[in-house]
């Protein structure tokens, strides 16, 4: 199904876009400094090396108390956000007197362990949060200069569930500005780094809390994702993250909130660094729906039909997936053939070539009742009337916009789109997904690439705004997802691998990621290397 004259004009312009901005970029953004040489100090403290159901587990059991560990973390924290600016802000003295009553409650317990893991399965254990999060008391700007110094009255759903489940927050980390980028760069807490290379991007939206979990200064942390948002920050920085189904976990008091028809593309889920942490930690955060999943079903994993999609069929718009992506693709597909006795069948689908054009034109569609979602530029400029785009681009060029160029961009781009809704791309998308439910359905899962490069250096999405097409399609097709760490490539970045199931088939990806955490060493210590 060929894209109309019309559209090939809407490819050629948000090329055109990309190439503008290319330049201004070039000629007009501040040089950062230098930051090669510099890398984070290994891990010293064992508590830091544990899962987080590992702690859990001692600490019920009293062989270490809350208070040790959250200091831990809290040492850990102070030692690398120097290097990372992952976390925005810290409660670390509420968190400590929290760990001590923790440590009371133990010792005042008399129903015995399995009543304490029962009740509160995360008791005692540090926990990190995405800034576009409401917890409370605690900043809740998403990175917009106008929402500064606003504070969150309230938990999101989700981090109550975990707090009512005896985890401890930390405190808040860095986002893109309205979490619409895959870079964490904003003006009120510039930008954050990732662990492995200072002068290379954690990703985004959730790109802080990636970070500061890649760095070893949380164990489990929030993440949402509706185009990559929890996957891309995971598979640059080394770590596990799961996209949930949507509609399984709350995506309430978060921002910007969604609007049109974007909360069914829209996911929350769990981000950390072991695997056996995925599957508690959702059951947890998808509270009174944990029931439309099957999390407490034995899964046997020869007992799966896999599949693999090396590449999205070669888009214009996309970089070409990289040789040792392709090959650690390969190798997982090899490796779970050896070791499961399975047949991993190599599938094309054409549509991917249009994934950003399914993506951009999904997001915009209006909801049931005929309102369309909110416009960025209407985000932008809020509480205010809505941002110019162009005119900040002039503005940014001087110094004097409280936007990031990457904001601006997508402000941009949203102005490239077409008035009217391109039907060829509803058809290519809607046989997109039949064909993909098809394939998929109650014990299906496949491989895909999380991203065409390794982690990028700083800035140069800008250069490339469309590759997070291998995750936004996901969103479009409402597929759970779990992204899995397979080791550390030949320039010491974090490789990794979409792992993709039929919907509610959740068990299904976090089942594949514990065996290749098992095969592949899962999360591996940046400042070892």
């Amino acid at each position: 199904m060929a894209l109309s004259r019309l559209e090939r004009a809407q490819v050629w312009l948000l090329k055109a876009v990309t190439e503008v901005l290319v330049i201004v970029f070039r000629f007009f953004s501040p040089r950062r400094p230098a930051l090669s040489g510099k890398k984070l100090p290994p891990v010293r403290n064992p508590l830091l090396l544990m899962s987080a159901t590992q702690l859990a587990k001692k600490i019920r059991r009293k062989e270490v108390s809350s208070v040790e560990v959250v200091q831990a973390y809290i040492d850990r924290i102070q030692e690398v956000n120097p290097f990372v600016n992952a976390v925005v802000k810290d409660r670390f003295a509420a968190a400590l007197q929290e760990a001590a009553q923790v440590d009371k409650l133990i010792e005042e317990e008399t129903g015995g362990e399995e009543v304490l893991e029962d009740r509160l399965p995360l008791l005692g254990v540090p926990l990190s949060v995405k800034e576009s999060y409401a917890l409370q008391g605690m900043p809740f700007t998403t990175g917009l200069v106008s929402r500064r110094g606003i504070v969150a009255t309230v938990d999101a759903p989700p981090v109550a569930l975990l707090k009512r489940a005896g985890a401890i927050p930390l405190g808040v980390t860095n986002t893109s500005e309205l979490c619409m980028w895959y870079e964490s760069h904003n003006h009120i807490y510039g930008i954050t780094n990732n662990p492995y290379d200072l002068e290379r991007i954690p990703g985004g939206s959730s790109g802080g809390e990636g970070s500061i979990l890649g760095a070893a200064g949380s164990v489990i942390g929030v993440g949402s994702d509706i185009g990559g948002s929890i996957r891309m920050p995971c598979f640059f920085n080394g770590i596990f993250g799961h996209k949930t189904t949507p509609g399984v976990v709350s995506c309430e008091n978060q921002y910007p909130p969604s609007s049109g028809r974007q909360e069914e593309y829209l996911s929350s889920g769990p981000m950390c660094r072991y695997a056996e942490d995925l599957l508690p930690m959702l059951k947890i955060m998808a509270g009174p729906r944990v029931d439309m999943l099957s999390l407490n079903t034995k899964v046997d994993l020869k007992k799966l039909r896999f599949f693999t999609i090396p590449h999205d069929g070669g888009s214009p718009l996309t970089t070409p997936v990289s040789k040792e992506l392709v090959d650690i693709q390969r190798k997982v597909a090899e490796r779970l053939e050896a070791d499961l006795g399975v047949k991993v069948q190599e599938v094309h689908f054409p549509e991917l070539r249009y994934s950003f054009q399914i993506w951009d034109t999904y997001m915009v569609l209006p909801d049931k009742e005929g309102k369309p979602p909110q416009m960025f530029a209407e985000l932008m400029g809020e509480p205010g009337r809505p941002a110019w785009p162009l005119w900040e681009l002039l503005k940014w060029m001087i110094g004097r916009s409280d936007h990031t160029l990457a904001a601006i961009a997508v402000g941009l781009i949203e102005m490239t789109r077409m008035s009217k809704t391109p039907s060829s791309i509803i058809q290519m998308k809607e046989k997109l997904q039949k064909e993909v439910d098809e394939l998929l359905g109650a014990d299906g899962v496949f491989l895909y690439p999380s991203h065409p490069k390794v982690a990028p250096k700083h800035h140069h999405p800008l250069l490339r705004p469309f590759d997070f097409s291998y995750t936004g399609i996901i969103n479009m097709l409402g597929l759970p997802v779990t992204q899995c760490p397979l080791g550390v490539g030949e320039e010491g970045l974090p490789l990794g691998v979409q792992v993709v199931a039929g919907k509610l088939q959740d068990h299904l990806t976090l089942a594949v990621a514990l065996h290749l955490e098992k095969t592949f060493g899962g999360w591996k210590d940046p400042g070892a290397n």
